[in-house]
């Protein structure tokens, strides 16, 4: 039973300190994501703006978490596709993700956005290229490999080739918006003047 727990906190460690790499690469040309993304969405929150939240897979899921704490903290948070979901208008953000750089669900939402007027914050791990880069207002960079380009690290067969990498297909990038985004909450908490209580308060009570 020790050697399991042992094991399993090794793991655990292994891919936290990769997560936590991430955070550790980002380019000096640019403002760090947590910045970019408590700056944007605070500002659409003084103006009484809507938050809309958008991405595919994976990264959708990780948004959707972002929204409901969103909603904890006060805000009019939506996840694009839900059939509640207002329309967007000129006073509202856009929070799309794109890890590789552009899907073109992705684009075609962040266009809609902009056609409204809406400011668009990109998520992605490439930010001077893909598709969805010229539909945004402002990009959150994650310096993190996606399924893009995470087959790079396998090699050209062998012993490397049969390895199993610990984050595999985008697990990398995923895994770092997820802490992006608790550092967001946590941050904005403080910016917005939220208290743990009132936030705590607007949890759903039906379950």
């Amino acid at each position: 039973m020790a050697e399991q727990k042992a094991s399993m906190q090794a793991l655990a460690s292994q891919i936290c300190n990769q997560i936590s790499s991430v955070f550790s690469t980002t380019a000096s040309d640019r403002p760090p994501a947590l910045d970019v993304m408590v700056d944007e969405i605070a500002a659409t929150a003084s103006r009484n703006g809507k938050v809309f939240v958008h991405g595919v897979g994976r990264e959708f899921l990780m948004l959707k978490a972002l929204c409901m704490r969103l909603a904890h903290l006060g805000l009019s948070a939506h996840c694009v596709g839900d059939v509640t979901t207002p329309p967007i208008s000129s006073l509202d953000l856009l929070v799309a993700s794109a890890g590789p750089g552009g899907f073109s669900t992705v684009d075609a939402i962040c266009g809609v956005a902009r056609s409204n007027g809406a400011r668009v914050l990109l998520v992605t791990a490439q930010p001077d290229s893909g598709s969805c880069a010229t539909h945004a207002t402002a990009i959150a960079h994650i310096p993190a490999k996606t399924m893009a380009n995470d087959h790079d690290d396998e090699g050209d067969g062998g012993a490397e080739m049969r390895s199993r990498p610990l984050l595999p297909m985008g697990s990398v990038y995923e895994g770092a918006m997820l802490v992006l985004f608790e550092m967001v909450v946590f941050r904005l908490g403080e910016v917005l003047g939220e208290s743990p209580e009132a936030i705590r308060s607007r949890h759903t009570n039906l379950e």
